[in-house]
Order: structure tokens, then sequence, then C-alpha cells
């Protein structure tokens, strides 16, 4: 019998947490804007995730959307908010930098990753927009990670399984490689079977109707008004179904 398969949900609130755990998952990355591909959430939301939550909770740390290349202010920002993080109890903390070549920016990792100590760090995916994969690999593990999220460079993980499975074989223990995007309960156990990976990443969400009775087409964002009468977020029964389906 093969290893048990967990799964770590992506929660863009503190109720995407509760849901989580509800459901049975083992971790939370938190975060904010996920159609960005998540950022630092508030304050307010760490501190309240980690008072409502008994399994482990992970936070990004990535002051804006877009590329992994920051400025020295941006840096300063995202260890301010790892030390927030270690005195607010948080388990682990989830970052990623790049050079402007594509590489792993070795000596800013090392940095944050000695100032998270003894929190765990996963390296997000930032890895999948790298120049040398395998090379940034073996990077991420010298720098001294302990996962990374990754979707095998590829838009979805079910188009990047190979590559997930070559990292698999090449990372052998040194380092966890965690599968995310577009996971669900149609092809995780065959993204298990097929890479070896044994903990998995996905939001599991579905739309929440706002309870707001006068409603305006008036948006206040990028989304159109439809979508945030309708903000999607995680759902404990999902979560239940992706877990027995992976270990069934």
């Amino acid at each position: 019998m093969g290893k048990k398969i967990r799964i770590e949900i992506c929660a863009n609130s503190v109720f995407s947490a509760i849901e989580a755990e509800k459901g049975g998952a083992f971790r939370v990355e938190l975060c904010e804007n996920i159609p960005e591909g998540g950022c630092t959430p508030s304050a307010g939301a760490i501190v309240t995730a980690r008072k409502q939550l008994s399994i482990r909770l992970n936070v990004i740390i990535r002051p804006r959307g877009g590329d992994f290349l920051y400025t020295e202010e941006e840096f300063e920002i995202m260890k301010q908010d790892i030390l927030f993080c270690k005195e607010a109890g948080v388990d682990g903390v989830v970052f990623g930098i790049l050079d402007p070549d594509g590489n792993v920016d070795i000596q800013r990792n090392i940095e944050l990753v000695e100032l998270a100590r003894p929190m765990t760090t996963t390296f997000h995916r930032a890895f999948d927009v790298t120049r040398d994969p395998a090379m940034a690999l073996e990077d991420i593990i010298n720098t001294g990670f302990d996962t990374i999220l990754t979707s095998g460079c590829a838009i979805k993980a079910m188009d990047g399984k190979q590559v997930i499975k070559d990292m698999v074989n090449r990372a052998a223990d040194r380092i966890d490689i965690m599968p995310g995007s577009g996971i669900n309960k149609e092809n995780i156990k065959e993204m298990a079977d097929f890479t070896g990976a044994t903990i998995f990443h996905l939001s599991a969400r579905r739309p929440y109707p706002s309870q707001m009775k006068f409603r305006t087409q008036l948006p206040m964002g990028s989304l159109s008004a439809e979508e945030e009468w309708n903000r999607k977020y995680t759902a404990a029964d999902i979560v239940a179904e992706v877990l027995q389906a992976a270990n069934e």
C-alpha cells in the first residue's frame, strides 16, 4: 500500500481556512488576491486564522502580484512579514525570489530561509518560471527550503506531470515536491500514481452568493459584478471528496 496522500489548501480567507480543516486538510496556505497568484494576507487574517486553526498554518510572503524580482523596499517588506508570522505562531512561510536572468536568487532566499527558522519554508510557483528547472531544483534544495510548490512549469499540473515526476525522482527525498494548479478529485489519484508525490496543493472552492438583498451592477474592481456577488471560498465537502478520491 502506498503512502497516504495529504492536501494543503490554498485558503483565500479565514473562512476558507476553517473549511479546509473541517474537510481534512493537514495544512493551510493562507493568502489573498488569488487571481494574481496569491499575495500576503493582512495581519488580522493571520492572527485570526492562527487562533481558529489546530492544523498547520503557512502564510505566503509575496508583497505583490507579477514577477518575482523584488526591490530593496519589497525585500524589506518580506522580511518584516516573516518576522510578524514568526511572532504570530505561524508554522511555515511560502516565498520565492528570482534574479533578472530567471535563476533562483540564492543569497536573498538564504537570508529569508534563515530569518524564518524555525518555521518551515516553501518555494512557491516562482519555480515554474525559472530558466533552468533542473538547476533551480538543486539551488532551492541547497538554499534550505523544505518544499517546492510546482505545476511542472505548465499552466495546470496535469500538463506538467512528467516534469513533476522527474522532479520527485531527482529530489530523492531531499525536499518535498508538492504539485498544485488544477488539482481536483478527478485527477489527484492519477497525479499521485504517476508522479509519486504525496502532498498536493489546491483551493477546493465554490461560489458563495452574497447575502446582500440590494444589488447594483457596479463592480468595485477588475472582476465582473456577477463574480463579486458570487465570491469563491473553500468548501469542506469538496476537500473531503478530494482526499477520499486520492486515498481510495
